[in-house]
Order: structure tokens, then C-alpha cells, then sequence
């Protein structure tokens, strides 16, 4: 693994082949492993090990950035001279600020100290103990008669920064993901999870979920679509709720590309939804900085229906205080929250923690108290459809039940919806303790499974 002295080197024999006013390095990379399977055999076991370096160089107000995996001095002369290069014949960025120096974090009380992301164990998976879970994936398959597909991934990674004004930050994690679908005749099953650490994931229960859903919803009912009650379980919840918080930043808002213009400070959802961004959560992953090096705050973002606060990069906070939104969007300043530079998005929450419910109901609660609904596994082929009212369309898919009198009845064919996601945090009836969770659809989150009433499907699919 590239170590953090190691990239103190290089970025040190980068700065002595650059001419620029300032530098600024990005490390990444690691290594990373993949087990896939289908039609119950293993078809591919693959390993990588790769590691790049960003270099941004600044002169005047101009800058750009040039990427390497190679780090002998030829390589490093090459790719200092390609950004210096580019970044020479760049417009003039009036909102361009210097890199940040190690001084100028004054925000101590509020930075937050993360967990450790690096478990040996994760690091050290083998193929053969990949291969061994996979073998009891199969052989759940094999005994409900199923025939399953899916991955077992695990990698150790690095991220860094170093800056020419003696900013310098380093990242360790590692990660394990296992992604089953479970496929009967008429029907299919699905569970995905991910932690840094591998010993939070069983392969054999995770199985055993997707293998029931896919037993218990064959030969799917067709019912009509219309407005029910849901009962959402997490992967559902993460999927759509994903598609609002790149609006949560304050460059979203000075572009007026936010479904949160004009509404902060106003109760935009139900009193029961309050969310955090908080890059410690121990259920969460990730760096404890953003890609200009900043450190990363805990940030509240929607208190009991209320929208806060924003999430700002550095400069995005600084255009912000000097324009006409400065008095309508709550405090402004940079929150460490920031993608690498340049970018066009600004900056966006990326460590989403739901409050948990003063009542929390699992799942088969949920189900009990309903008298007619729909119990949703997952959404996929998710699409906005109206971006400042957050209507989206897209499929259920992998396990969708018609509940009845407080029991799941039967498998029904799967449905299109088009929901408002304003209208789905403003009717949710009861929520579950939320729970680190992975979809297809946006990046891991902690949230809660929902029951939410008048959820709008239109149509009803063929399977």
C-alpha cells in the first residue's frame, strides 16, 4: 500500500519540478478484489492494485489539473508540466481562493474525530475465503431451488492531500461488499450489503433474505396501481431519497439548480424527518476531509421537517455571504463538504445519517399495523422527472408483496411509480432504527425502512 511518507516524497519532488504560485496533490488508489457468480458457479475472480496522483497547479487566479499512476521523476516532471500547461491558458477564476493552509481551519470545536475505516481482516480477504462464502450462497440457492448471481468485492484504500502551504492529510479504509439476487421462474430476490468491516457481513443470512423473498413472491398477483400505503425497507428508502442531497450545497443554490431555493427555513417535510451529515457516525465510511483538504463537519440539515442548513465548499461559502441569498439560508461557512478542484458541482452532504424515530417499528411491525399495502424490497431505474419538486419515476424490482389485514399475502407484479420525494418525508407514518444500507442507485447511507401512505405507482409491469 502507498504509505503517507511515501507520498510526502513524491509530492516533495513535485513541488521541485514545479514553477506554479501554489501546488496541491491528491493521492488515491489501493487494492481491490472481485469474486462473481451466476447461475450458481463462480465465472470470475479478478485483483487490482493501482495508485494516482492529481496535481493541481495555480498561477494568477488560473489552474488546472494533469494525473499520474507513475511516480519516478521523469513521470512526475511530465505531469507537473501538463497541468502547469493547462492551467496557463485557463480563464482567470475571480472566485478561485489560495489552497488552505494547516492555520486556517479555525473551526476546532465543531471538527469531528473519525473512527478508524482499516480492519485487518477485511484487508487480508483471499479469494478462498471469498470462494467459501460464495459456496454458501450457492447452497442456499441450491436448497429453495433457486439459481443465484451476484459479487463479493473487498478492497484496501487510500486517499491524501498535501498542499504547497503545508496542508498535508492521509485516509486508510477498507471495504467488503456482497451483492446476492436470487432468481425462481416467476420471480426474484435480492440483498445487497457493505462495511468496512467484512466480519459485519454474512453471506448465509443475507442468502437466506433473498431466497425467501424470491420463494414467497412467485407466481406474482397483478393488482391495479393507484395510491397505497408502503411499507419501504432501507434499500427503497436510500434510493430515492439519494437523488435530494446534491442539492443540499451552496453552489446548487447561487446556480438556482435547487429544489431548495426559496425553501430553506421552511417545513418542507414531515415533523418526524430530521437528517444529519456526519462523516463520524459509526455506521459510516470515508474520509474525514473533502477534496480541498478541509475537514468535514456535522451538519444538520433538516431538523423535525425543517431544512437548516446548507453544506458548503470554500469558495461556494464565500460567493455566498456576498450575494442576495446570504440572509435566507441560514449560517454560511465552509463545512468542509467540498469536491476537488475544479469541479461544477461545488459540494454536496455525502455522509447522510437519518435521526432515528422515538418509536422505532421494524419492518414485521410495519406490516402488522397496515390494513392494505404494498411491502417494497427495492426501486431501480430511478429518473427525475420534475427537479424542483423532486418527482421521480422508476420500477420496483426483487421482491414486491401485497399486505393485508397485517400479513403479506402473495408476490404481485411490480409496479412504475411517479412520487413526489417531498410528498413520500411528508407521509411517513412510522419508521424503523436506521441502519447502514446499500442500493444501486445512490451511495451508502445510515436510513431508516418507512411507511409512507399515498405512495403514487401508475403502472404495472409484465413481471
Amino acid at each position: 500500500m502507498l504509505t503517507h511518507d511515501q507520498a510526502a516524497d513524491i509530492f516533495s519532488r513535485i513541488k521541485k519540478h514545479s514553477s506554479a504560485d501554489e501546488v496541491e496533490c491528491l493521492f488515491y488508489g489501493g487494492r481491490s478484489a472481485l469474486t462473481r457468480f451466476a447461475n450458481n458457479t463462480i465465472h470470475q475472480n479478478m485483483a487490482e492494485e493501482n495508485y494516482g496522483v492529481s496535481v493541481r497547479t495555480v498561477f494568477g487566479g488560473r489552474t488546472a489539473r494533469a494525473t499520474t499512476n507513475k511516480f519516478d521523476n521523469q513521470s512526475l516532471s511530465k505531469v507537473v508540466k501538463a497541468s502547469e500547461d493547462l492551467a496557463r491558458v485557463q480563464a482567470p477564476d475571480a472566485d478561485l481562493l489560495p489552497v488552505p493552509s494547516t492555520g486556517e481551519d479555525a473551526r476546532a470545536p465543531k471538527i469531528i474525530s473519525v473512527p478508524s475505516r482499516h480492519f485487518s481482516e477485511t484487508a487480508a480477504l483471499t479469494p478462498a475465503q471469498r470462494s467459501e462464502s460464495v459456496g454458501k450462497i450457492v447452497s442456499v440457492a441450491q436448497k429453495h431451488k433457486l439459481t443465484t448471481a451476484g459479487i463479493f468485492s473487498s478492497s484496501e484504500t487510500v486517499e491524501g492531500i498535501f498542499n504547497s502551504r503545508g496542508l498535508n492529510d492521509w485516509h486508510a479504509q477498507t471495504s467488503a461488499e456482497i451483492s446476492i439476487t436470487m432468481l425462481a421462474f416467476d420471480s426474484s430476490g435480492w440483498q445487497k450489503a457493505n462495511s468496512p468491516d467484512a466480519a459485519n457481513l454474512s453471506a448465509e443470512r443475507l442468502a437466506e433474505i433473498a431466497a425467501s423473498k424470491a420463494a414467497e413472491s412467485a407466481a406474482p398477483r397483478e393488482i391495479a396501481p393507484g395510491k397505497y400505503t408502503v411499507i419501504l425497507e432501507p434499500a427503497a428508502v436510500l434510493d430515492t431519497v439519494g437523488f435530494a442531497f446534491f442539492d443540499f450545497g451552496g453552489l446548487p443554490i447561487l446556480d438556482q439548480r435547487s429544489f431548495l431555493s426559496n425553501r430553506i427555513g421552511t417545513r418542507l417535510f414531515g415533523e418526524n424527518i430530521s437528517i444529519w451529515d456526519d462523516a463520524a457516525h459509526p455506521l459510516q465510511s470515508g474520509s474525514p476531509f473533502d477534496g480541498e483538504g478541509m475537514r468535514r463537519e456535522k451538519v444538520q440539515l433538516i431538523e423535525n421537517g425543517v431544512v437548516k442548513r446548507l453544506v458548503y465548499a470554500r469558495a461556494s461559502a464565500e460567493k455566498m455571504k456576498k450575494s442576495e441569498h446570504a440572509d435566507k439560508v441560514g449560517p454560511i461557512e465552509a463545512t468542509g463538504h467540498g469536491f476537488p478542484i475544479p469541479n461544477e458541482m461545488g459540494e454536496a452532504p455525502m455522509n447522510i445519517v437519518f435521526e432515528g424515530p422515538r418509536d422505532p417499528r421494524t419492518v414485521e411491525q410495519m406490516i402488522a399495523s397496515t390494513g392494505r399495502g404494498i411491502l417494497v424490497t427495492r426501486l431501480w431505474y430511478i429518473r427525475e422527472v420534475d427537479p424542483y419538486e423532486k418527482i421521480l419515476t422508476g420500477m420496483t424490482r426483487d421482491g414486491t408483496f401485497l399486505v393485508e389485514n397485517g400479513k403479506v399475502v402473495c408476490g404481485v407484479r411490480n409496479f412504475r411509480f411517479n412520487q413526489s420525494l417531498i410528498d413520500m418525508l411528508s407521509n411517513v407514518e412510522q419508521m424503523s432504527t436506521p441502519v447502514r444500507t446499500s442500493g444501486e442507485e445512490s451511495f451508502d447511507m445510515v436510513v431508516p425502512a418507512m411507511k409512507v401512505r399515498e405512495f403514487n405507482f401508475t403502472e404495472v409491469t409484465k413481471f
